[in-house]
């Protein structure tokens, strides 16, 4: 087995440091929540994440998403729980989701709350983004997450995903709703036993080591009316949901905003500029003539997104380079030989054997 670099070699040095986007305060309570069920105590909890406990008090303030990989690389080995981010999604609360829980709440049906959900999903965060697609006799909730840890992403995606679902059930004032199946990216939990725990919550197939982790539904869910409706005070909060993302953009370069969403975008290796564009809400000439004035353009972020993070998945992982290069976007290996040698000056399976062989002479 190759073993990683014992300290950081002057290549894997290059790769710059993962960005992790943003989570919500009242979206880290509920890991915090978590945490203190399995009997640990908040105060260390936050210590240890660097978080201070009167941060906890501002609903409407964000912490980087690196306070929660610190959380969870605290909690994770203290806890006992394999399941500890399936099991979050019971402190789930309306305000859990900031005021875009608020919105879909007060929306008509579950099909008009989906639809909102990525228009106002950076309120929540901005540590992964949500697409709805359709495939026959089903539409896909996916949530393609940033964080590349393998362990803390299977407990943050098993909590969106389980959390969409308990609240989902709420806004619908039913609990028998469910989805159709639910799909994991990563693998089973070794002790089947478990199993059972997954099938509480979802109450649907499961299935792992999927290409992508979504929830499917009916379309007759999506039609399923909202226990709350009420047109008014939905137009209210969107005003105000509206000039919250008019601050946050207002916060971080539109640089940093395109550099943030093809990394969601990259896990699924399908960077569109016309998609980034529209999410942006704007045209592509318009994103191209914006990143110009902040003396950035669309290709480089994306070419410096990739060569970050290919080094990364080089250096950490045993992919292949044909699945590097599909994760990367690229629609053969040859193009990410050649792209990878432009960048780095050395071909992938170079990189690779030098860090192997630096890790090797530190061990």
């Amino acid at each position: 087995m190759s073993q990683s670099p014992a300290s950081p070699s002057p290549l894997a040095q290059s790769a710059v440091s993962d960005n992790l986007g943003h989570i919500s305060i009242p979206a880290l309570q509920q890991y915090v929540r978590s945490a203190e069920a399995c009997g640990l105590v908040r105060e260390k909890v936050l210590a240890e994440a660097g978080v201070q406990l009167e941060q906890l008090l501002d609903n409407n303030g964000r912490v980087p998403g690196a306070v929660l990989q610190r959380l969870l690389n605290y909690v994770l080995p203290r806890c006992g729980n394999p399941l500890f981010g399936l099991q979050t999604s019971q402190f789930i609360q309306p305000g859990s989701y900031s005021v875009m829980g608020y919105i879909a709440m007060t929306s008509n049906t579950l099909a008009e709350a989906v639809a909102r959900m990525p228009q106002y999903e950076k309120l929540v965060g901005d540590m992964g983004t949500s697409t709805v697609e359709h495939e026959p006799g089903a539409i896909v909730v996916r949530w393609n997450c940033r964080f590349t840890d393998p362990l803390i992403r299977r407990h943050i995606i098993e909590n969106v995903l389980a959390s969409w679902t308990s609240y989902t059930r709420w806004m619908a004032d039913s609990q028998e709703l469910s989805p159709v199946a639910v799909r994991f990216e990563h693998d089973a939990p070794a002790d089947r036993s478990l199993l059972k725990h997954y099938q509480h919550i979802f109450r649907c197939p499961l299935y792992f080591n999927q290409p992508m982790s979504a929830l499917l539904t009916s379309p007759q869910i999506f039609e399923h009316p909202l226990r709350q409706p009420d047109v008014n005070l939905r137009e209210t909060l969107e005003q105000h949901a509206q000039a919250s993302l008019h601050a946050l953009k207002e916060k971080y370069s539109l640089a940093d905003q395109v550099r943030s969403l093809l990394r969601a975008m990259l896990a699924d290796g399908s960077p569109r500029k016309e998609f980034v564009a529209d999410q942006m809400g704007m045209n592509v000439r318009t994103l191209h003539r914006k990143l110009a004035d902040e003396n950035q353009s669309y290709q480089q972020i994306l070419d410096d997104l990739r060569g970050e993070l290919a080094q990364k998945y080089l250096l950490q992982s045993h992919s292949s380079i044909e699945d590097i290069a599909r994760k990367l976007g690229f629609t053969e290996s040859r193009s990410f030989i050649r792209y990878f040698k432009g960048y780095a000056g050395v071909t992938p399976g170079e990189f690779r054997q030098a860090a192997s062989k630096e890790g090797q002479g530190a061990a």
